[in-house]
């Protein structure tokens, strides 16, 4: 299959040996003025992080550690689903190595029930002017083991195909895809990219757990505004807005 190549994303790349967090030094960049589309690329990360006070396995010279700084002219209201739209891109980039994966609401790839891939996102803005966003992009691509416990519950592309994968052309290929879906969000709003994302959402039942209250309930997909609807065990509707998501055994 043959993926879109990027125009504008990673048009301005900084390629590092090492750094604490591709996240952190992109932010960076973008206070000093790092155009759109600039991207942080490491071979390895100290103290790489996801949502929440999740850590990212970053060993050196194996996967993918990216950020991308995006200046959008979106309201800071319309950024979250940046993160969707670059899950709609790994997806993409995945299934395109013959990999069947599917999202996990909001920030995850997964193969199976197995986690592959993982984004973080965080904005700046100004009121409602959004300053920055850094989209921060983990893949496992060519990892044969994990460390306990994350060997429970992490796969690699690798470990999926049994070949070896160039980082470097996953790298290009992400970023084609990537901003395909950025550019539909950008033009069209979370309605260009929702239909795609139910078809590719992990279905299931989940645990969505927000500070000391949880609710377990089936995932139906994207709400209005892009958050997670599910029914819930008692049969009630509800959309998350915000939460962290755990797979429950059907």
């Amino acid at each position: 299959m043959t993926l879109p190549a990027a125009t504008w994303l990673g048009a301005d790349r900084v390629t590092l040996d090492e750094c604490e967090s591709t996240n952190d030094e992109a932010a960076e960049l973008a206070k000093k003025g790092a155009a759109h589309g600039t991207i942080v690329v490491a071979d390895a990360q100290t103290a790489g992080r996801g949502r929440g006070s999740n850590s990212w396995f970053s060993p050196p010279g194996t996967n993918l550690y990216l950020s991308c700084i995006l200046r959008p002219t979106l309201a800071a209201v319309d950024c979250p689903p940046l993160t969707l739209a670059a899950g709609l891109g790994l997806w993409d980039a995945v299934n395109a190595r013959g990999v069947s994966a599917a999202l996990k609401w909001p920030n995850d790839v997964y193969v199976g029930r197995l986690k592959l891939a993982g984004i973080l996102t965080e904005m700046t803005s100004r009121g409602s002017a959004v300053d920055y966003v850094v989209v921060g992009i983990g893949v496992n691509l060519n990892q044969e083991s994990f460390p306990s416990p994350l060997d429970a519950t992490a796969t690699s592309l690798r470990m999926q195909t049994g070949d070896e994968v160039d980082r470097q052309r996953f790298l290009e290929d992400v970023l084609g895809t990537c901003e395909v879906w950025f550019d539909r969000l950008q033009d069209r709003g979370l309605d260009a990219v929702r239909d795609r994302w139910n078809e590719r959402a992990l279905r299931g039942r989940v645990r969505v757990t927000t500070g000391t209250s949880s609710i377990e309930g089936t995932v139906e997909g994207l709400g209005p505004a892009g958050g997670l609807r599910i029914t819930s065990d008692s049969g009630e509707a509800q959309t998350i807005i915000a939460g962290e998501v755990t797979l429950l055994d059907d």
